[in-house]
C-alpha cells in the first residue's frame, strides 16, 4: 500500500464509496419522480433543489465550525447516520413528505462533509494530500456511478421506486459503520506535528479569499444535475437514458478526481480553467445540444464535460483550503467552503426552475455565464499563488 494510503484515508475513502452508493439513486430518481410520475411543474424541482442544497450548503458551514470546536469524527458520524433519511422517502405518502425527508437526509450529508475532509485532511501529510482528496472524490463518486448501475438493473428487473429507495438504506448503514473504525490517535498525531503550521503567506491568503469568492459566485451556477436528466429523459422519451446520464457524469467525475489529485498542479490556475471554465462550457455546450436538437449522444457529450469539471473542482478546492487553513481550523475552512455556495446554490435551482420552465436552454445558458465569470475571479485573485 502507497504511503499516503494509510488505513484511515481508506476507511474515509470507503465510507464515501458507500455512502454515494446509497443516496445517489434517490437523486437520479428524483426528478423523474416529481416532474414524469407526479406530474409537478419544473420550477417545483427547482424549488426543492434550492432548499435541499442551498439549506444544505449552511448545514456544512455549522458541521465545519463544530468539528473543530468538539470533534471532526464525532460530527462525520452524528451527519451520516442520518442521511438514511432519504431512504425513507420510499414510505412518503405524499409529495411534502418526500421532499422534507430528502432535504433532511441531504442537510445531514452536508453537515458531516467538512467534518468528514477535515479528518482526511488530518490523516494524510501536506505533499500528499491532493492525492488524498483525488483518492476519496474517485471512490465518492465512483459509488455514485455503481449505484446508477445497480438502479438501472433494478429497475430494468421491474422493482419499484419505493423499494430501491428503502435498499439504499443498506449501503447507508455501512458507510457510518465504517467512520466510526477511523482512529483519532492517527489524526491527533498529523494534527500535532502540524500545528506550528500558519496560514501561507499573503498570496496565499489571497487566494483563499478568491476561492471563497468565486465559490460564492459559482454556486449561482451550480444546478441539480436532475435538470440534465430531465431535459435527456423528456427529448428521447426514455426515463433510463436520462437516469443513465447521471452514470456517464459520476464515472468522468471519478476519472477525473483521481487523475488531478495524483499529479502536481498550479492548484489555482487548474480550478479556475478545468473546474469552472470547463464547467460553464460544458453548460453552454448543453444548452446548444438542445437548441440545435441533438440527440441523446451530444447531450451525454456535454454531461461528460461538466462530469470532468466537477471531479477537478471537488478535488481541489478542499486541497487548497487545508493547505491555506492552520491545523487547527481546517474544518471551520471546509465549512466555509461549503457555506460559501448556500445563497448562490438556493438561487440558482430557483432561478434554473423558473427558466426551465421557459426553456431548458435559457437554465442552461444562465448558469453557463455565471460559471465562466467565477473563473475569472479565480484566475485574477490567485494569480499569485504559486503552490502546486
Amino acid at each position: 500500500m502507497a504511503r499516503w494510503l494509510n488505513r484511515n484515508v481508506m476507511l474515509i475513502s470507503l465510507s464515501a464509496f458507500f455512502a454515494d452508493l446509497g443516496y445517489q439513486a434517490a437523486l437520479a430518481i428524483l426528478p423523474i419522480f416529481l416532474i414524469i410520475t407526479l406530474k409537478a411543474p419544473a420550477y417545483e424541482f427547482g424549488l426543492v433543489n434550492a432548499i435541499a442544497f442551498g439549506g444544505g450548503s449552511a448545514f456544512g458551514y455549522v458541521g465545519g465550525r463544530l468539528s473543530d470546536r468538539f470533534s471532526s469524527k464525532r460530527i462525520a458520524i452524528l451527519g451520516n447516520a442520518l442521511i438514511p433519511l432519504i431512504s425513507l422517502m420510499g414510505l412518503a405518502v405524499s409529495p411534502v413528505a418526500a421532499i422534507a425527508l430528502f432535504s433532511g437526509g441531504w442537510w445531514a450529508r452536508n453537515f458531516r462533509s467538512p467534518a468528514r475532509r477535515a479528518m482526511l485532511a488530518r490523516s494524510s501529510s501536506t505533499d500528499d494530500r491532493g492525492k488524498a482528496f483525488g483518492f476519496l472524490h474517485a471512490l465518492d463518486i465512483g459509488g455514485g456511478m455503481v449505484s446508477i448501475l445497480i438502479l438501472l438493473l433494478l429497475l430494468l428487473a421491474g422493482l419499484g421506486y419505493t423499494q430501491i429507495l428503502l435498499l439504499t438504506a443498506i449501503p447507508l448503514v455501512i458507510s457510518t459503520i465504517l467512520l466510526v473504525m477511523i482512529s483519532d490517535s492517527r489524526m491527533a498525531r498529523r494534527k500535532a506535528s502540524r500545528n506550528a503550521n500558519v496560514a501561507l503567506p499573503s498570496a496565499g491568503r489571497a487566494a483563499y479569499r478568491g476561492i471563497i469568492l468565486s465559490t460564492s459566485l459559482y454556486g449561482f451556477s451550480s444546478y441539480s444535475l436532475g435538470f440534465p436528466i430531465l431535459t435527456i429523459a423528456q427529448q428521447s422519451s426514455s426515463s433510463l437514458l436520462g437516469i443513465g446520464s447521471y452514470g456517464i457524469y459520476l464515472g468522468v467525475s471519478a476519472v477525473a478526481g483521481y487523475y488531478i489529485g495524483s499529479r502536481r498542479w498550479n492548484y489555482v490556475r487548474t480550478l479556475g480553467l478545468y473546474g469552472y471554465l470547463l464547467s460553464g462550457l460544458g453548460t453552454l455546450f448543453l444548452a446548444l445540444a438542445y437548441l440545435s436538437g441533438q440527440g441523446a449522444m451530444a447531450l451525454y457529450a456535454a454531461v461528460a464535460v461538466i462530469g470532468f469539471s466537477m471531479g477537478v473542482v471537488e478535488t481541489i478546492e478542499p486541497t487548497i483550503v487545508s493547505l491555506i487553513k492552520k491545523a487547527g481550523s481546517i474544518g471551520s475552512g471546509m465549512g466555509a467552503l461549503t457555506g460559501s455556495r448556500s445563497i448562490g446554490i438556493f438561487s440558482a435551482n430557483v432561478i434554473m426552475g423558473l427558466l426551465y420552465a421557459l426553456s431548458p436552454a435559457y437554465s442552461y445558458l444562465y448558469a453557463g455565464m455565471v460559471a465562466i465569470l467565477a473563473a475569472a475571479i479565480i484566475a485574477y485573485s490567485g494569480r499569485r499563488f504559486s503552490r502546486s
